[in-house]
């Protein structure tokens, strides 16, 4: 038996992308076992995983965390996040190691000179070949997200959405630079005819209470209501996902559904697009401003004060996307 031990602590949308990696390394290879370390709070992401043998988390004992690793025996430990400390286990358990190259420099030098030196393809193919030298190749099968059966919604009991194809939109995302702008979201969901179901964080709430407010149709607002699987239940039944570049545009793929995704601070160039999702998804972004991208991950407000990357964005394309596509499922067109 070769044992296994992947690391990638956070976040959602991160971990979800190292799915495939788990899954060619387990089915392509009859004595492969596969251990993931991550964050306690990012754990529920992989819970269900049938890929995963077992599940080691960080905690703030990081000396016991050490000790129950060496006690495992790891043949080889894969390190698709890169930082202090991942290198700390690293340099702890003293097994060969194969790193992720998260072309920091090339990013540095898109962010801050605005020259793209960065290469075209996906982070999911940069994670595999980090394996490729254990004949793990891309079985093309996409991303995974397994539900915990207690996670899993009745929809039979939510009459609004049930037996109708609905909408989700994502109010949140990690950074309000990455974010869809509140009135945006309203005119939106004032555009359109179909149900729609609000998602985010407990930190979202108020936001999608003011566009709940604001609306002038009934929506289900589940912001800060369902925890991760909850919500990956939700998007599992919905028809169409509008959403930032977050976790849970991740997780919509993963599930192969079409996706609006709407790009502010961040571009789609860094490699983190919506991996092989729906026949019916889009890119929505403003190219051409000279501030963009202004960081890798994204800020608390826009440094140039105009939020230009979310204001000017083509919004009426995006309606005009929605209102297609679901005219064209209840014969409306």
């Amino acid at each position: 038996m070769v044992k296994f031990l992947i690391i990638r602590f956070s976040s959602i949308g991160d971990i979800v992308l190292t799915t495939p990696v788990i899954r060619c390394l387990k089915t392509q290879n009859d004595d492969f076992e596969v251990h993931y370390l991550t964050k306690a709070k990012f754990a529920p992401v992989i819970e269900a995983n049938p890929y995963i043998d077992k599940i080691h988390t960080l905690n703030k004992n990081f000396s016991k965390l050490i000790k129950d690793l060496k006690k495992e025996d790891f043949n080889y430990i894969i390190d698709l996040h890169r930082n202090i400390r991942t290198f700390r286990v690293k340099n702890s358990l003293r097994k060969l190691s194969f790193s992720f190259n998260k072309l920091n420099i090339k990013k540095w030098l898109l962010v801050n000179l605005k020259i793209n030196k960065l290469p075209e393809i996906h982070i999911v193919d940069r994670y595999l070949e980090t394996v490729q030298l254990f004949s793990a190749e891309n079985d093309d099968k996409g991303l995974d997200f397994f539900i915990r059966p207690h996670d899993e919604l009745n929809i039979s009991e939510i009459p609004e959405i049930h037996n109708k194809p609905f909408l989700i939109i994502v109010t949140g995302g990690g950074h309000f630079t990455k974010q869809i702008p509140k009135d945006k979201i309203i005119d939106i969901i004032n555009s359109t005819s179909a149900p729609i179901a609000l998602i985010g964080g407990k930190e979202d709430i108020e936001k999608s209470n003011q566009i709940e407010v604001a609306v002038n149709k009934k929506i289900l607002n589940f912001t800060g209501k369902l925890n991760i699987g909850q919500s990956a239940s939700l998007i599992k039944h919905s028809a169409m996902i509008v959403t930032a570049d977050t976790g849970m545009m991740h997780i919509a793929a993963a599930f192969k559904k079409n996706i609006l995704s709407v790009w502010g601070n961040t571009i789609p160039e860094f490699g983190m697009s919506a991996y092989r999702a729906g026949p019916h998804s889009e890119i929505f972004e403003v190219k051409g401003l000279s501030c963009r991208p202004c960081s890798k991950i994204g800020y608390k407000k826009c440094p140039k004060k105009h939020f230009d990357c979310m204001n000017k964005q083509g919004f009426e394309q995006l309606k005009n996307k929605i209102n297609k596509y679901f005219d064209g499922l209840t014969g409306n067109n």
